[in-house]
């Protein structure tokens, strides 16, 4: 009896043993779904680390509905998708900085403007952009002149002329000849009262400025040179509401129509001060050092100047930076020449303090478009080049202006033969 009593007692205490051990477990269980990370894991606070580190927790649980890790994972796949999308924004904003740093040089500037990149084509093939496109028009710049250019220009187009009572005489031969041509679209910029009734008594399309006290000032009373620098601060709103010109001293004689000799593929299209070949279209210089030894000789390029008396500009922001430069440098350097202003902001390179103009440019032909000293000097003595009939003719190089024009007109308008014979080459000063 008492071996009985001992298994028994032994027995219940076994069940005990086992119940509180089912009731561990299940305990156990119960906790570990409802704080799968425990009572005091710092991951609770966290919960980004907390789906970072869920593969661990699902591999140590095995506990976790198929349903919740799938969930889990889940969330792993999009967080990794959204931080790509996040680093992807991210490499772009640095690249359009960098574009944007980069905006400061003109030439990126270009790429942007232009449009996209493009592949290099085979040897031989590639050609690169001559001129600049043309800004959108703005008529709120001067709606009365845009009105007027609407009914003078030809395909966007017009000679323009500045003048004042000073160069009357001139200015008469200037258009008598340009109407003989069958020239139609060109315009005088009247700096005074006198020049408007004078053209509108000849039947002559004109235009009057509207009053500037800074300009009207130099217009009254300048000079050649003075009136000359007018130009650039004038032509400007033409430029801007999308007129292209061939902008035109007085001194000039037309014997054709020149917009049926012009390229139109650059920004300006000049005539040249060279008397030949080499110093109108460029050639290569050697200035010899004797002291430098085997180092004596440096090869220069050398081109004769543009004139800017005579030049066609189109409607283009390079085109009309050259006007603002050349304005600009004119009114703080009231001494400066403005042909020798222009060429310089048209040819001087960017170096370090000055970044350069980048504009595209053309020399005219100088027996098409001929300046006087190679009429006088060349063309009248050359039995073949006498035959030629130029397209004008700029008495540039000459002071006896009037009298050389009136000769230029008999020599090949009324085919008098010795009309230029009684002139020097040069002047008689």
């Amino acid at each position: 009896m008492a071996v009985l009593r001992r298994d028994k007692g032994q027995s219940l205490s076994g069940s005990r043993i086992a119940l509180a051990v089912v009731v561990g477990v299940l305990l156990g269980f119960v906790l570990s779904v409802l704080y799968p990370h425990g009572f005091f894991s710092s991951d609770l606070a966290n919960p980004h680390r907390r789906i970072a580190n869920s593969n661990l927790q699902t591999g140590s649980s095995s506990c976790e509905s198929p349903e919740r890790i799938k969930m889990l994972k889940a969330d792993i796949v999009s967080i990794s998708e959204k931080n790509a999308e996040l680093k992807k924004e991210v490499r772009e904003l640095n690249e359009k900085l960098q574009l944007e740093e980069q905006g400061q040089d003109h030439a990126q500037k270009q790429v942007l403007l232009l449009g996209k990149q493009q592949k290099a084509g085979p040897f031989g093939t590639v050609k690169g952009l001559r001129t600049n496109p043309t800004v959108v028009p703005d008529e709120s710049v001067n709606a009365r002149l845009a009105k007027l250019l609407e009914e003078v220009a030809v395909h966007k187009e017009l000679i323009v002329a500045l003048a004042n009572s000073n160069v009357k005489a001139m200015l008469e031969v200037w258009f008598t000849n340009i109407k003989k041509a069958g020239i139609r679209n060109y315009l005088v910029v009247a700096l005074d009262d006198h020049i408007v009734d004078f053209c509108k008594s000849n039947d002559v399309p004109v235009y009057k400025r509207d009053p500037d006290s800074g300009i009207d000032s130099v217009a009254r009373t300048g000079g050649n040179h003075a009136v000359s620098g007018l130009k650039f601060h004038i032509l400007r709103e033409f430029l801007q509401l999308g007129y292209s010109v061939l902008l035109s001293d007085i001194d000039i004689i037309y014997l054709q129509n020149p917009f049926d000799h012009l390229y139109r593929d650059s920004d300006v299209e000049s005539m040249s001060d060279g008397h030949d070949n080499m110093t109108a279209y460029g050639f290569n210089d050697v200035f010899d050092e004797p002291a430098m030894g085997w180092a004596r000789y440096a090869h220069t390029m050398r081109i004769w100047v543009y004139n800017s008396g005579f030049f066609y500009i189109r409607p283009t922001l390079p085109s009309i930076e050259l006007l603002d430069r050349v304005a600009g440098r004119l009114s703080r350097e009231p001494n400066s020449w403005d042909q020798a202003v222009f060429n310089e902001e048209l040819f001087y390179p960017s170096h370090p303090g000055y970044d350069g103009l980048h504009a595209a440019k053309r020399t005219m032909d100088i027996f098409l478009f001929m300046n006087s000293k190679v009429l006088f000097k060349t063309v009248r003595k050359d039995p073949a080049l006498k035959k030629l009939k130029p397209v004008i003719v700029h008495v540039n190089y000459h002071p006896d202006k009037l009298r050389r024009m009136q000769a230029v007109v008999e020599f090949y308008v009324n085919g008098k033969k010795d009309a230029l014979d009684p002139f020097p080459d040069g002047s008689d000063w």
